[in-house]
């Protein structure tokens, strides 16, 4: 995904821009003084690294507090300047100074939600709690400023051309979302409301990173881990030994319900154990609780949403999106839900068919289901993911996979680099050419799951994209492999594979940035266009001249035999009633929870949940949502509230826009040169529905989508 839960605070009230020293009069805010420590701190000034990448190896937990203390300070004092400035207002004095806002704050919080999220540690979790509500309250005060608000509708945006006429109509419509023409007392009350849940995001957050945790599978006897490889169970009792459980063995949970590690247990037990660690992790009673807290958030959004005069958070949030309103989201996810548990109820039978034929005598159960899965799917299409694996080692497929894809649809090419600092050990790093040679950008990457990083994976930039700050960027795409026991290759999933595609679409979407400002760059667009360009990148996996060129065995280095590929493409359709009713599922769930209309509506977390899933028509207790309500990070703890739709309106952006390019020749730099063109590049500085259809030449439909999951022929 792209990481908009952290950088949406970036984006929202901090611009780059450089200070303003000087103390103007008509203005009674003090610019604020810069003392001998502060001088010294790394956020102060820009890095003096290529293209301004973080200096991590200066960069200390100590010089958070002191950079956000300061750049709340200096932009408020930079906004005061510009609402009480007497001149006319025009885009220069008053938009463009807008955007120009937060130099310092921006670099400080950009550094430190990736830290948060890929690194945190308690000193920094107690920072951003402690902080959620200054930063909440700084955003309103920019976007309530009443006399900022009559500067900015006093321009003549018709007089704007292009760029310039983009980003005023994207602030006027930021602030009147926002609330810029609420009474004062509305004004008052939402101030607090939004205080209130940015304080609760950040407690939601540390709360389930806690609850995951602490939930993970202790097993103490090997025996209970029989279909596990000799190097998960190494690793799962270095992992063990590392928490303080010694001669024991650790199951670490991912974010999402199902776990990898379900597919190959043998010791029905264990897998029970494991999905129900999973399951519960968050709704124990205990201190990582996060019930309540959701509760909380889903009534004060309501409230909120009402204040600005809408039916529901939905309605309010959907205002700047592709689909119109809410219900054009749910629409979409009918259209989908339908076919997809009725595909879900065969796949279904088939396992309950093998169960019965194996005498299992029990029932197919959630933590069943991957495991016969991989069964059924082993005698439908002879395929067995432990035989791909050994063809999956994480940096072939990185280097000669997703570089190599992205060079010859693209043009691009990459340079490892060791000479810049990175915030941990398993971090690397790279420079990024573009098609004219000419160096295009700096690429993170961090792979391994930690106890310390959010599950996921996603796509951040430490620096966007800007022709007017002259500013090139610096990405990362963080994920959450298991890390190999040392000495040992990490081989990895054909789902992982997907993934690392995925989120390298992301950094595509944001290498190819071409906008003179940061507010509409990059992958700075609506949630339910951004997962767009990822999503197209997963169909780079499987062609033939790419995966013959990353599917190496890791051992003899000999390329995946053909008949091996054919089982994979055979099988890419496979379990895909499954897979698209867990999100489908909880899509609706989130939706539901940002629906309501009165608060008499909602319920407690658990039986609210019961009652949506059972009203849409989500009765397979075998298939549950791919996120419970109390771990669904992305809507409670990130920037999804009301949008992980998204995931599936930009999937049917993706198959009609791959459909296009088959029909158009396949895998040829022309296709690459139009899609960059049309797509990558543009940002949202565009109509973004004009610009898929000046890309194909047509809407968007939903049969290529239904086709590719094998729900129509």
């Amino acid at each position: 995904m792209n990481k908009i839960s952290s950088l949406l605070l970036v984006s929202a009230l901090t611009m780059t821009s450089a200070c303003t020293t000087m103390k103007e009069k008509n203005t009674n805010v003090e610019a604020p003084a810069v003392d001998a420590a502060l001088a010294s701190n790394p956020f102060m000034t820009e890095s003096k690294l290529q293209y301004q990448a973080p200096e991590f190896d200066k960069i200390k937990d100590e010089h958070f507090q002191p950079a956000f203390e300061y750049g709340l300070k200096q932009q408020l004092f930079e906004i005061q300047q510009i609402a009480n400035n007497t001149d006319a207002p025009t885009f220069e004095n008053t938009i463009l100074a807008l955007e120009n806002s937060g130099e310092v704050l921006k670099r400080a919080a950009i550094v430190f939600f990736n830290f948060t999220s890929a690194n945190t540690n308690p000193t920094l979790q107690k920072l951003e709690e402690e902080f959620a509500p200054k930063f909440a309250a700084q955003e309103d005060q920019i976007y309530l400023n009443d006399q900022l608000y009559k500067k900015l509708k006093a321009i003549n945006i018709s007089q704007l051309t292009g760029e310039d006429k983009r980003l005023a109509e994207y602030y006027i419509q930021k602030f009147e979302i926002a609330g810029a023409d609420l009474s004062p007392e509305n004004k008052a009350q939402l101030k607090k409301v939004n205080e209130e849940l940015a304080t609760l995001s950040t407690q939601f957050s540390s709360k389930l990173l806690e609850a995951r945790k602490q939930g993970a599978l202790i097993v103490s006897d090997a025996k209970e881990l029989d279909g596990l490889s000799a190097d998960e169970i190494a690793a799962a009792a270095a992992d063990a030994k590392a928490a303080g459980h010694e001669g024991k063995y650790l199951l670490a949970l991912q974010n999402t319900t199902q776990q990898p590690l379900l597919q190959n247990l043998k010791n029905r037990a264990t897998r029970e154990k494991l999905f129900k660690a999973s399951w519960t992790r968050a709704e124990k009673g205990d201190a990582n609780d996060t019930r309540s807290i959701l509760e909380k958030q889903a009534r004060l959004r309501l409230q909120k949403a009402q204040l600005l005069g809408k039916k529901s958070f939905a309605e309010w949030k959907l205002q700047d999106q592709m689909a119109p309103d809410p219900a054009a989201a749910m629409n979409l996810l009918a259209q989908l839900a339908a076919p997809a548990v009725e595909t879900a109820k065969r796949e279904s039978a088939e396992i309950q068919a093998l169960i019965d034929k194996q005498k299992g005598g029990f029932t197919v159960a959630p933590w069943d289901w991957n495991f016969y899965a991989e069964q059924v799917r082993k005698a439908k299409y002879d395929l067995d993911e432990n035989e791909i694996k050994p063809y999956f080692e994480v940096n072939t497929v990185l280097e000669k996979g997703v570089f190599y894809a992205a060079e010859q649809f693209y043009g691009i090419t990459f340079k490892k680099r060791t000479d810049l600092p990175v915030y941990h050990p398993d971090v690397i790093t790279y420079e990024v050419f573009d098609r004219d040679g000419k160096s295009l950008a700096i690429y993170y990457l961090d792979f391994y799951t930690r106890s310390n990083k959010s599950g996921g994976a996603w796509m951040g930039n430490f620096v966007d994209q800007s022709h007017a700050l002259n500013q090139k960027p610096v990405i990362t795409n963080v994920f959450n492999y298991q890390k190999p026991a040392p000495g040992k290759p990490s081989l990895i999933s054909y789902d992982d594979v997907s993934t690392m595609f995925h989120e390298f679409g992301h950094t595509l979407h944001g290498l190819f940035a071409n906008q003179k400002y940061v507010s509409v760059s990059g992958t700075n667009t609506p949630r339910d266009f951004v997962e767009f360009p990822s999503q197209i990148n997963e169909f780079f996996a499987l062609e033939p001249s790419v995966l013959k060129n990353y599917a190496l065995h890791y051992q003899t280095k000999k390329p995946m035999p053909q008949s091996l590929v054919d089982k994979i493409k055979n099988a890419s359709s496979f379990n895909q009633g499954y897979s698209t009713t867990e999100l489908v599922s909880a899509a609706t769930l989130d939706m539901n929870w940002h629906s309501v209309t009165d608060e008499n509506q909602l319920q407690p977390t658990l039986e609210f949940e019961k009652n949506v899933l059972n009203k849409y028509g989500f009765n397979l207790p075998q298939v549950p949502p791919r996120y419970h309500s109390p771990y669904f990070a992305h809507i409670w703890g990130g920037g999804y509230s009301a949008g992980y739709y998204a995931y599936m309106w930009s999937d049917v952006l993706n198959a009609a826009a791959w459909d296009y390019i088959v029909k158009n020749g396949g895998m040829t730099r022309e296709n690459g040169d139009r899609f960059r063109e049309y797509i990558l590049s543009v940002g949202n500085s565009v109509d973004l529905n004009k610009a898929f259809k000046d890309y194909t030449g047509k809407d968007p439909e939903l049969n290529p989508l239904l086709r590719n999951k094998g729900f129509i022929k």
